[in-house]
């Protein structure tokens, strides 16, 4: 059943968890529902489904469950119905204690979409604990000295249960000699008191018995009962006194063990046994007793098993100080335990996506997150937060246990393919402890990159007359994505707007992107052309992209220059050319007028005068191709002149065409017209007389070169005689005069000479030579410290009438030979 704001400390849990909703956006609806203890198994809390405004058709598809951070579940949720039932037995006291309030906090998670609500269960105290006291039989003594009003403690009972099912009132059998007084410690806990209503005397009754009875609130009430028996002793002055009545002490739960905690005095004035004092415990809890041990001696107590804040916070318990004459004094002993920091948080996944991909929207769950810390205060605040930092993903506090995980921007394989996450959930402890958990989140892959090609156009040089499937480039594209979104195939796509269609040219690989010829290119029918290849993946749906792909081809010498004009009659006869014979020199009588097919320097063409009727008469324009007259008509040339033209272009190799064309020296066409006729036997003879004149420069050649040899040879034997001359090398220039050889005298020279020292330039010069009378075969030697060189320039040899009468042989022999030719 739900609960509403009938009390105080609801109304002010509503107004807390208002607050936290407002401030954690991401969880905005709270149920409450409140139960009493001990209900059986399988009972309905409530139903999630219809106070969640949930559609319970799609419970189970939406897998809705309930979490919680406790190890224990005492509920679970039907998914069939959305009916909250209870799992397992429910002790409110093993729960919660002490606790007034005892609540149960759960998270009900579904998904798809994924939400998270609080369900929070009051656990309500019945009354199923009776007051127990610590001992079933209480026994202390008292003198019969003690006067009216004095008080003995007796001890508290203990009930589990809170509230009113709590202990409430203490109740003692009826008798004159006592009565009992019931006070409230500073925790607000009822103790007993026994008083003294009047003096007692051990002669008339030295034991007295007692009940005493403890009775709680509830309906119907519950009671618990002690005996006390109090033995009446003999009379002694003075009773132990404590310096305080309650003793209060703090310690850390880190306190190591035969500690002291703290130390009770209590003084007595008497002498001898009665002022010998003897400490115990006399009214103890059993896990305290465990914990702590009493000096009896120095009242000293220590610390005798490690102590946990989580398992007990605070220890309570009764001293006695007992004298020798068997007075005794009581006091209270409170002991608190500080936590400490001595629990690191706890941190379970219970939600986590191992891949998302690339495309998920911001603020996509990735994984959510429990925290948990046993200890309490700053040392169980726990926060957390991712390691890294430059990621797109933020954690998101859902609650003050529950921490999500969800993207903040964008994500992008290419850049990052995986994150390595490592959470740290650290509480505010000093120092603080930390816990981390690290897990991979993989980015799977879609296809939002398109292929990229290495280049933004490709620009091909192909030379004519390729052979056919010849591979003329190789274009490449990349993609950034992965698998099938990264498997490329190329493609021609052919621009309708181009007037050669590339699929009749080339073909591509479709694997490779190799593009092959299809045909042989000529230069002369397409000289460049261009198509666009397309790359594109394999990826759904597919992205592509185009390059454009430039293909040039290049010019090869293959055509020889084609001779327009003039050109050759259809049976083979070559046209007349009319030259007035009184044309000047430089007389345009023709232009030769040719073309080549090939282009740049394979279509350069030059002009040249292969062979003519008489040379010297005409010269042709290099480049021109213009044939004009280099002088004046002479009656002694023949009229009629044939000349054999060569057209060359420029390529590698050179290929060349020649034409002939006839020159006829006349005024009018009558003179040109007997020539006309003898043209066919005139070529026969000229064929025949330029055999013979090709014979007979080769003999005058020949002949000539053998004058010239022979000459050579006879200089070289009469200059075999004649002595070379030397002079000093530049090495004496330290010297005064220059140094001769030691053989050197007068006549050893074929000539004589005066070597002159230019004392400012010390520069060496021969005078002029004049030949010996007296010839010697002694040549000049060079020693090492002189470098002697020949100086040609400045010798002057006296003519030889021998020699001169040899080049005048030479020349009418060759004379002879020109007339003859």
């Amino acid at each position: 059943m739900k609960i509403g704001s009938r009390q105080t400390g609801r109304v002010l849990r509503w107004q807390v968890l208002i607050s936290f909703c407002l401030f954690y956006q991401a969880v905005c609806e709270t149920i409450d529902y409140s139960i009493p203890e001990e209900m059986e198994k399988g009972s309905i809390v409530g139903n999630i489904a219809k106070d969640l405004r949930l559609s319970i058709d799609k419970l189970s598809a939406r897998k809705l469950r309930i979490i919680s951070s406790v190890k224990k579940q005492y509920f679970t949720v039907n998914t069939e119905n959305g009916n909250l039932c209870v799992d397992t037995r429910i002790d409110r006291e093993e729960i919660c204690g002490e606790v007034i309030l005892c609540v149960l906090n759960y998270e009900a998670l579904i998904e798809n979409p994924l939400n998270i609500f609080h369900i929070s269960v009051l656990i309500q105290d019945i009354n199923d604990n009776s007051p127990i006291f610590t001992k079933n039989n209480i026994d202390f003594e008292i003198s019969e000295s003690s006067l009216p009003g004095a008080s003995f403690p007796v001890g508290s009972a203990v009930d589990a249960d809170v509230g009113i099912n709590s202990l409430q009132n203490y109740y003692l059998s009826p008798s004159q000699y006592f009565k009992l007084l019931t006070k409230e410690n500073s925790d607000g806990k009822k103790y007993a008191e026994v008083v003294l209503e009047k003096s007692i005397d051990r002669e008339n009754q030295s034991i007295h018995h007692l009940i005493l009875t403890a009775v709680d609130g509830g309906n119907p009430e519950r009671t618990g009962t002690a005996n006390i028996q109090i033995l009446v002793t003999d009379v002694n002055d003075n009773a132990p006194e404590f310096s305080q009545g309650i003793y209060k002490v703090s310690v850390k739960e880190s306190i190591t063990k035969d500690s002291m905690v703290i130390q009770v005095k209590a003084s007595d004035f008497d002498e001898g046994s009665y002022g010998q004092i003897t400490y115990s415990f006399k009214n103890i809890p059993d896990r305290a007793r465990q914990k702590f041990t009493l000096d009896q001696r120095t009242g000293e107590i220590k610390v005798k098993e490690v102590l946990d804040f989580e398992e007990v916070k605070r220890y309570e318990m009764i001293l006695e100080a007992k004298d020798g004459g068997g007075l005794v004094a009581h006091c209270k002993v409170l002991i608190e335990i500080i936590d400490e920091n001595d629990n690191a948080p706890d941190m379970a996944l219970m939600f986590l996506s191992n891949s998302i991909p690339e495309d998920s929207p911001p603020n996509t769950v990735i994984a959510l997150i429990n925290v948990h810390d046993l200890d309490s205060g700053p040392n169980g605040e726990v926060f957390c937060k991712l390691q890294d930092k430059y990621i797109p993903l933020k954690l998101i506090s859902s609650s003050s246990t529950l921490y999500k995980l969800v993207t903040e921007t964008t994500l992008d394989r290419e850049k990052n393919p995986e994150y390595n996450l490592t959470i740290t959930a650290r509480d505010k402890g000093s120092p603080s402890l930390t816990t981390s958990k690290t897990f991979l989140l993989q980015i799977s892959d879609i296809n939002d990159n398109p292929p990229v090609f290495e280049q933004t156009t490709y620009t091909i040089y192909v030379p004519e007359n390729n052979p056919p499937g010849t591979s003329i480039c190789s274009v490449k594209a990349s993609d950034l994505d992965l698998d099938q979104n990264a498997r490329i195939t190329y493609s021609i796509i052919n621009n309708n707007t181009e007037e050669v269609h590339a699929f009749s040219h080339i073909s591509i690989n479709s694997q490779t992107g190799i593009i092959y010829a299809q045909r042989s290119f000529n230069y002369e029918q397409l000289r460049e052309f261009r198509f666009q290849v397309k790359a594109q993946d394999s990826g759904t749906p597919s992205l592509h992209s185009n390059v454009t792909v430039d293909v040039f081809i290049l010019d090869q010498n293959d055509n020889a220059p084609e001779i327009l004009y003039p050109s050759s009659g259809s049976d083979g006869s070559v046209l007349f050319e009319m030259v007035p014979p009184s044309a000047d020199a430089g007389y345009l009588v023709t232009k030769v007028v040719a073309v080549d097919a090939d282009s740049g320097h394979n279509g350069w063409l030059s002009y040249q005068l292969l062979q003519t009727t008489e040379p010297e008469i005409f010269n042709i324009g290099l480049h021109t191709g213009e044939i004009r007259t280099s002088r004046v008509f002479l009656k002694a040339i023949a009229v009629k002149q044939r000349l054999v033209v060569l057209v060359k272009d420029n390529g590698q190799p050179p290929l060349s065409s020649s034409v002939t064309l006839n020159v006829v020296f006349a005024e009018n066409f009558q003179e040109v017209l007997p020539e006309i006729s003898k043209q066919s036997n005139d070529s026969d003879h000229q064929s025949n007389l330029n055999f013979y004149l090709a014979a007979i420069l080769i003999l005058i050649t020949f002949l000539f070169l053998l004058v010239i040899i022979f000459l050579l040879v006879k200089k070289f034997l009469r200059s075999k005689h004649q002595t070379v001359l030397r002079c000093l090398s530049s090495d004496l220039k330290t010297k005064e005069r220059p140094i001769y050889p030691t053989n050197y005298s007068d006549g050893t020279l074929p000539y004589s000479y005066q070597l002159c020292l230019a004392t400012e330039s010390r520069k060496k010069e021969f005078a002029l030579l004049e030949p010996n009378e007296q010839k010697s075969d002694n040549m000049i030697s060079s020693d090492n410290s002189s470098v002697l060189f020949m100086s040609t320039q400045r010798i002057h040899l006296k003519s030889n009438p021998d020699t001169h009468q040899e080049v005048r042989w030479c020349i009418c022999i060759l004379g002879l030979l020109l007339c003859v030719l």
